[in-house]
C-alpha cells in the first residue's frame, strides 16, 4: 500500500503544519485580524471587509474553521463568526514554540 508523505512525520509537526497552512493567505489573515479587532461575534458579510469576492471570502472562512481559528454559529440565516479563543491561544503557542526551536548560533549559520 503506497504511504502518504505526510504519514512519514510526527503527528506534532503534521497538526502544526495545518495550522501553518491556514494562515498562509493575506486574506484569512486580515480575516483573523478583523474579527480580532472587532473584539465581538461578526453576523454580518464579512466580504465587505476584504477585497475578494463573496464566495472566496466563505473558502477561506471555511478554511480558518476546518482548524478550529474561527467558530461559526448559524442564527436563523445568518451566521455569526469569531475567534476561538481558546484555538487561537493554542496557535501562539505553537508558534512560539516553533520559533525557540529555531535557535541558530551565529558561529554555525554562517
Amino acid at each position: 500500500m503506497v504511504q502518504s508523505k505526510t504519514e512519514l512525520f510526527d503527528e506534532d509537526l503534521i497538526e502544526r503544519a495545518k495550522l501553518f497552512k491556514a494562515l498562509a493567505h493575506p486574506a484569512r489573515l486580515q480575516i483573523l485580524q478583523y474579527l480580532a479587532e472587532t473584539s465581538t461575534c461578526i453576523t454580518g458579510d464579512i466580504s465587505d471587509e476584504i477585497p475578494l469576492g463573496r464566495t472566496t471570502v466563505n473558502q477561506h472562512i471555511k478554511e480558518l474553521k476546518e482548524v478550529g481559528l474561527i467558530q461559526g454559529h448559524t442564527e436563523g440565516v445568518k451566521t455569526k463568526y469569531c475567534l476561538n479563543p481558546e484555538k487561537v491561544e493554542e496557535l501562539k503557542n505553537v508558534i512560539q514554540q516553533f520559533a525557540d526551536g529555531l535557535n541558530c548560533d551565529t558561529n554555525s549559520c554562517n
